[in-house]
């Protein structure tokens, strides 16, 4: 009888804060132009992990961290990761 695979659990090579900083690093580089506050947060959602810009009650720009810890900017973005999915009258 074959046995179940063992999901593995998702872990972040680096330091949160580490990604939160290559996320904004990005996000100026990319001609964003407000500042993102220090809200900005590593999430994770279905065994992926994400970085969220955000500035005051808003999401600014998700990167996701891919396996090779690059950032890849999403132009759609789980809801339930948002601030607004959090805080929804915000």
């Amino acid at each position: 009888m074959p046995q179940a695979k063992k999901q593995k659990e998702p872990v972040l090579n680096l330091d949160e804060e580490e990604y939160v900083r290559r996320a904004i690093t990005a996000w100026f580089r990319r001609g964003g132009f407000d500042i993102p506050s220090q809200k900005s947060s590593v999430e994770e959602y279905e065994g992926k992990f994400y970085v969220e810009l955000h500035k005051a009650n808003r999401t600014l720009a998700v990167y996701r961290i891919r396996n090779d810890d690059m950032l890849k900017r999403l132009k759609r973005w789980p809801k339930e990761i948002t601030i607004e999915a959090a805080y929804p009258w915000a």
